[in-house]
């Protein structure tokens, strides 16, 4: 017995495949979702993936995403424009707005150091990060990369660029999640969490 093939749908699949995240079952369910879609539901879901590829493009100040020439950030003449918490993604960011207690500034690195991925320094958005520093008015800039092997190496190999400017560099504090037990935390975020620790 042959395998049903409509070409098309399976164009389709494919490349929904090709997206982060997505495996072969959810490729299909969303493929069927696009076909039962109206002809109006369909226009506007092209149109949304088209306006964001054409119009979104980097801040011209801290890499983030945005549609104008800077992101809402970087216009808000009242955020702390002395910090920069440097991420690796835009999602990064959305994460930490999310907590309402960080009002300084961001710097979007676009992914970490990887050498078997292919991505060295010069593919990450560090120059622009020097170059704020080195227009001056930064106190602090704050490693927040995440706590891999990647992350932390990215997090020190831009340390050793900024401290000789005079800035002070931290790392964001790992530690416990709330709600988590001792018991299961590994060694490494046991270790965060001790050096992390604050006074009561």
């Amino acid at each position: 017995m042959g395998t049903y093939n409509v070409a098309p749908l399976s164009r389709l699949v494919e490349q929904f495949e090709q997206l982060p995240g997505i495996g072969h079952k959810s490729a299909q369910r969303l493929a069927y979702h696009v076909l039962g879609l109206s002809q109006e539901g369909v226009q506007a879901l092209t149109s949304a993936i088209q306006e964001a590829h054409d119009k979104i493009h980097y801040c011209k100040i801290c890499c983030n995403l945005t549609d104008q020439e800077l992101c809402p950030v970087c216009r808000n003449e009242s955020r702390d424009k002395s910090i920069i918490c440097v991420v690796e993604d835009p999602r990064d960011v959305t994460a930490l707005e999310r907590t309402q207690e960080f009002n300084a500034t961001y710097h979007v690195l676009h992914g970490v150091i990887s050498p078997l991925n292919g991505m060295g320094p010069d593919q990450l958005c560090i120059k622009e990060l020097l170059a704020r520093v080195h227009a001056g008015g930064v106190q602090e800039v704050i490693m927040a990369t995440n706590p891999t092997v990647e992350g932390e190496a990215t997090a020190m190999y831009i340390s050793r660029l900024i401290k000789p400017l005079g800035v002070k560099v931290t790392r964001l504090a790992y530690g416990i999640p709330v709600g988590g037990d001792l018991e299961y935390a590994d060694e490494v975020t046991l270790s965060r969490a001790i050096e992390g620790r604050n006074e009561l």
